[in-house]
């Protein structure tokens, strides 16, 4: 099942997965994303009653959610499989709601990476997969088109996986929309040189480009700026 939403808020900063969890649950009350159910959020015993869960009882809402994070941190990435979901930033909030029958059902919303991705429904599929396999069924996939994901998501650890798979990462922010149309100097993944040249402006997907070290003569591809 997939439900498209439009937020009206969210952060535009460069994430970790703690950062991420940490935006999921400064959402979960703020933003209830617009075309969200007619349900209520599920308390699941309250945020205080973390020493109840210790003590064997109900398990509160921040611990499923933390559960739900781990799962997503397992689904690859299916063009870049050294990358998971959460690595690439996509993944915008983890939710429980209380639906008009009073059952709870999850709510996972991922932003695509950029318009007409053709991973983007693979990518779906995969998470619904994995929720269904420990236990989620019936979980609900949202798409959160606003505002659109960027290149400045990925998050460190991204960054660095890229970098040792033989990709080279974003090298710079593109919050001026200028950037977009210069050539950025990118250092080789490889030996660490910046002396390489464009080749292409499309490498083995449309989200890369490719280039070549004049260094070592090694190709590669560019993570491009988005």
């Amino acid at each position: 099942m997939v439900t498209i939403v439009t937020p009206g808020r969210a952060a535009a900063e460069s994430h970790d997965n703690a950062r991420l969890r940490a935006q999921a649950s400064a959402e979960f009350g703020a933003d209830r994303g617009g075309a969200a159910p007619s349900g209520e959020c599920c308390d699941w015993g309250g945020r205080d009653s973390g020493d109840a869960h210790a003590a064997g009882g109900v398990p509160t809402t921040d611990d499923r959610e933390r559960a739900v994070w781990a799962v997503l941190e397992s689904v690859p990435d299916p063009e870049i499989p050294v990358l998971t979901v959460v690595d690439l930033g996509i993944v915008r909030h983890v939710r429980w709601w209380t639906t008009a029958d009073g059952k709870p059902q999850l709510h996972v919303g991922i932003t695509p990476t950029y318009s007409g991705c053709p991973a983007t429904e693979v990518i779906r599929g995969m998470i619904r997969a994995a929720l269904e396999r420990e236990g989620y069924a019936g979980a609900v996939v949202e798409e959160v088109l606003s505002p659109p994901w960027t290149s400045d998501w990925l998050t460190e650890a991204g960054r660095r996986k890229l970098e040792s798979f033989g990709i080279a990462p974003p090298e710079r922010s593109v919050s001026n929309a200028r950037h977009l149309f210069r050539a950025p100097v990118v250092a080789c993944p490889r030996c660490g040189s910046h002396a390489s040249e464009k080749v292409s402006e499309f490498g083995s997907t449309p989200c890369k480009a490719h280039y070549r070290c004049t260094a070592c003569l090694e190709p590669f591809d560019y993570f491009k700026c988005i």
